[in-house]
């Protein structure tokens, strides 16, 4: 794979970094087309159970290359933003199984702000800022940002974010909503890893069948939502259950919550 994207896996974890620092990990189409494939790659390794998303400092991804845009570049086309695309094929990253945290390491600006948008949850460095700038150069948000932002701090605070572009930094994002964590900068990387490690100990089966029901009911209503859970909840149970290792887990659940609040 090209290094401009970098992927490493130990320990169950494919860490995914976009690497384009001189450029502020700006999307040019190579390096759209790098992600995809390393997402891909990643969430069809048997090795890997969760993904973490990254950038090379100083920025997490400052969008898409607005200079190869300008000089007719196709990566705008290229990128799936056009809604040309199949609705699975339109986001930032393609869909995946395992769960994807964005450490958030830098800047994040508008369509590196929509692939942040696009991970399951996110871990922000203390230098994270995020901003929409959109309307600012002229485009039209295609990565699903008008749903997922809206989705993440309320639809008020994503208005104000669209309309004046305006950069929120790493405490009021997590004020917000928006981010889960904010960590020193340095132990960014260190800290997201312990949230994988965690999602590595689980049984990954369950995990991906939880994330497949969050992903199945973001897209109907709240009573269409609970009636898929039922189902989903009753074809699982109707699988079989092993009684004993049911209550080996639970002991071991009942040990890690008293390990954690000592």
């Amino acid at each position: 794979m090209s290094d401009i994207v970098l992927t490493e896996v130990h320990g169950g974890i494919a860490t995914i970094t976009l690497n384009r620092p001189d450029a502020r990990n700006a999307l040019s189409s190579d390096l759209i087309r790098a992600l995809r494939s390393a997402v891909r790659d990643a969430d069809a390794n048997d090795d890997v159970s969760v993904l973490v998303l990254t950038g090379a400092d100083p920025a997490f991804c400052a969008g898409l290359d607005l200079k190869e845009l300008g000089a007719g570049g196709s990566g705008l086309a290229d990128s799936g933003a056009t809604g040309d695309a199949p609705r699975a094929e339109r986001g930032a990253l393609p869909p995946t199984a395992k769960p994807v945290i964005g450490a958030v390491n830098g800047a994040a600006i508008t369509g590196g702000f929509e692939i942040a948008l696009n991970c399951d949850f996110l871990v922000a460095s203390d230098r994270a800022r995020f901003a929409d700038t959109h309307a600012r150069v002229g485009i039209q948000p295609g990565w699903g940002l008008t749903v997922l932002l809206p989705q993440a701090i309320g639809v008020r605070r994503a208005r104000e974010m669209s309309a004046t572009g305006n950069f929120v930094d790493a405490r009021t994002a997590l004020d917000w909503g928006l981010v889960n964590h904010v960590v020193p900068h340095e132990d960014l990387l260190r800290f997201t890893h312990g949230l994988a490690a965690d999602i590595v100990s689980n049984d990954q089966r369950a995990v991906q069948q939880i994330y497949a029901t969050y992903a199945e009911g973001a897209d109907v209503t709240g009573g269409d939502a609970w009636d898929l859970e039922a189902r989903v909840a009753k074809a699982w149970q109707g699988g079989g259950i092993d009684a004993a290792e049911v209550e080996r887990r639970r002991l071991g659940v009942v040990e890690r919550g008293r390990s954690q609040t000592r």
